[in-house]
């Protein structure tokens, strides 16, 4: 078994470090809110640490599941960033999504030190993390990370080497690409069901066994049908990461037109107080323009 370093007990970090420590690592958990790191040893024993670099000394993998570039960057540099503390012989693997650029900048910081960096961001939403069956998307060293692997299995349905440093950021943007067009062809589809006048739930138990099949539909469909989106994946963090798909399609010369049409209806999910419903809230937007 490992000694680990989690950082970041957001509402994926926190059952996935749950996981790890269940399957008999010594994990020791940083979070910015410390109560959330005392309620997180209290329910699953472990050990918290002040700092990040507290967090990291003498770990054998350091996990980040943080918010976003800057938040990455806090955990990792500076003098209680996790860097100053970890040995070289350690393996940082990043679950959170960030930019390509700050993947690239990290990696080669903490390459320079001799030590081996994973970026590895998720999918599968809270129920994912919480069941332990996410999927890993991973870029960086090989035999980096075939430490890593097993580790992450805690709390992996998939997990997958999907090319060098960057390559599992650049395969989270296409999750979150294919993710908007299908929840806005799902938000379109139970808007036309209840528009006819029929039962959407005997729809979706019908169609949801052919070629329309997602995960969405299944895990979605009756919160859409009730209205609730106070849960899953925030619009907030959905836009965030598609400005990311919207700068790399820049780079790479993609073209994703109904990827920028989608963010500009999150976009008028928040401007309505919608910034942190779950991303299927989309159907919102149509309820509101049909004065529903």
């Amino acid at each position: 078994m490992a000694k680990i370093g989690f950082l970041g007990l957001g509402v994926m970090g926190y059952p996935m470090a749950g996981h790890l420590q269940a399957h008999g690592h010594q994990v020791t958990v940083y979070n910015r809110t410390q109560a959330k790191a005392a309620g997180w040893v209290n329910a699953h024993k472990g050990a918290q640490a002040a700092t990040p670099a507290a967090a990291a000394t003498g770990a054998d993998f350091v996990m980040a599941c943080v918010g976003n570039d800057d938040d990455l960057r806090s955990v990792c540099l500076g003098e209680t960033g996790a860097f100053s503390a970890m040995d070289p012989s350690a393996v940082f693997v990043d679950h959170t999504t960030v930019s390509a650029q700050v993947t690239k900048e990290l990696a080669g910081l903490w390459g320079a030190k001799g030590g081996k960096f994973i970026d590895a961001p998720i999918s599968g939403g809270q129920a994912g993390a919480e069941n332990g069956v996410l999927s890993v998307m991973c870029g960086g060293d090989v035999a980096a990370y075939g430490a890593a692997e097993p580790v992450m299995a805690a709390y992996a349905r998939i997990c997958r080497l999907i090319g060098p440093s960057g390559a599992g950021q650049m395969t989270k943007m296409c999750n979150q690409i294919a993710i908007a067009g299908l929840v806005q062809g799902l938000s379109e589809a139970l808007h036309f069901a209840d528009k006819a006048g029929l039962d959407g739930g005997a729809v979706v138990e019908v169609i949801s066994q052919g070629a329309a099949g997602s995960w969405q539909m299944s895990n979605r469909y009756q919160t859409m049908l009730d209205d609730q989106f106070e849960h899953g994946f925030a619009v907030d963090l959905m836009r965030k990461d598609l400005g990311i798909c919207m700068a790399a399609a820049d780079e790479t010369g993609a073209s994703l037109p109904v990827t920028a049409l989608v963010d500009q209806f999150y976009k008028d999910l928040q401007n309505i107080g919608g910034g942190r419903w779950d991303t299927s809230s989309l159907i919102k937007r149509l309820r509101a323009l049909d004065g529903g």
